[in-house]
């Protein structure tokens, strides 16, 4: 890799470690860099994995005053989650990879969507006695189904699993944003264990975003945690609609 390409790699995981803690959808920054400087598609998906993971963590500590007396959760639902993102890498490494495009954007737009409303939709299962502070087992199977999704794909799990998260767990928002950071963090670890064993990563790709990532999760928290619930909200629903209609644009 020539030092221009190698700077454009870390560059991207800086990008990518900051809008994964604020939003999600690093891997749209990462993926298409490693794609331009030459890798193909199965190495660049397995290396990209493999190098986001430490800006992830590097997130998580930078939420750790949000993650207080989340611990069961964090255990509950990150099973779940470990359990998905193992399922969506033997996906992955078993089928095409254009099994599950068109179904993305769509995904994405309905994560945005309920992100939109959910206040009013918090509100109304509030009523219904069916939003437990904790969550419950919908969530938790949603919860596992993300993480498929994320094992497979990963394009904006982060949109998703927060929509999920805050609509069916009363909680505040920048709370479930550092679970939500937790979460996708075990799910990218699981898959890129078994890139590792199971398939060809790219070290020095998967170095120079690892590098970027860690100062990016840092950045990412610095400025996440300072925004308001209903600010974060709105950055989540934009974003996500940006990241939906550049995949329709592409698969459709």
């Amino acid at each position: 890799m020539s030092p221009i390409a190698a700077l454009a790699v870390a560059a991207a995981g800086l990008v990518a470690g900051a809008m994964n803690v604020i939003v999600g959808s690093g891997s749209l920054v990462t993926f298409p860099t490693l794609l331009a400087v030459g890798f193909t598609p199965i190495v660049a998906n397995v290396s990209n994995t493999v190098g986001l993971v430490p800006g992830m963590l590097s997130g998580v500590t930078a939420y750790r005053r949000e993650l207080h007396d989340q611990k069961g959760r964090a255990i509950r639902f990150g099973c779940a989650s470990m359990l998905g993102g193992l399922s969506g890498g033997v996906l992955l490494l078993a089928l095409p990879g254009t099994v599950f495009q068109k179904a993305v954007p769509v995904l994405i737009v309905v994560a945005c969507l309920l992100m939109a409303v959910q206040p009013r939709v918090g509100q109304w299962l509030a009523k219904r006695g069916e939003r437990p502070r904790h969550g419950g087992l919908p969530l938790l199977a949603s919860v596992f189904a993300t993480g498929v999704y994320g094992g497979y794909f990963g394009a904006a799990q982060g949109v998703i699993l927060i929509s999920l998260l805050a609509i069916f767990i009363d909680d505040d928002l920048q709370r479930l944003n550092g679970l939500k950071i937790v979460l996708t963090m075990l799910v990218n670890g699981t898959a890129a264990l078994l890139f590792i064993v199971a398939s060809h990563v790219s070290w020095e790709a998967a170095g120079l975003i690892a590098a970027g990532s860690i100062v990016g999760g840092q950045i990412g928290g610095a400025i996440g945690r300072r925004l308001s619930a209903s600010t974060l909200r709105g950055i989540v629903v934009i974003g996500g609609l940006a990241v939906a209609s550049l995949l329709f644009v592409k698969y459709w």
